[in-house]
């Protein structure tokens, strides 16, 4: 068994507002290229964590869950949970809280912890609304 390579992975909810505007842009742009998004407004995300590994033999485990999820409460969600993502949140700033920049983002902030341990970060889904979600996997090698 500990040869095989199994994916975990722990849901989290978050609230946060946001709106999609490139500072760079004029407001009818953004309303052009980001439609009503270029508005204030919220979402209830979900944030799912996926980690890999082999299968401790002695454990049973990949990694303990409630270590995924307390990490994930610290790193990420205490720093986003009903918050402004243009501007409450220092490690968002100067990116537009699109989903994909969150997801880049989060990797970002959760990939340092899984340096050392046999498990490895393996995706991050932002789950936006029940039609669109973004997943990240890693940089490309």
């Amino acid at each position: 068994m500990s040869g095989t390579q199994v994916l975990i992975t722990h849901r989290e909810e978050f609230a946060a507002a946001h709106k999609l505007a490139d500072p760079q842009r004029t407001e009818e742009e953004n309303r052009l290229l980001y439609g009503p998004c270029a508005s204030l407004h919220g979402h209830n995300y979900g944030l799912e964590v996926s980690v890999e590994g082999a299968v401790d033999p002695s454990t049973g485990m990949v990694m303990d869950l409630n270590r995924l999820m307390e990490l994930m409460r610290r790193e990420v969600l205490r720093e986003v949970d009903h918050r402004y993502l243009n501007e409450d949140v220092p490690f968002l700033r100067g990116k537009i809280p699109t989903a994909e920049n969150l997801a880049i983002a989060f990797w970002e902030r959760l990939v340092p912890h899984f340096a050392s341990g046999t498990a490895r970060l393996a995706r991050i889904r932002i789950v936006e609304s029940a039609a669109n979600w973004a997943e990240y996997c890693g940089p490309l090698s």
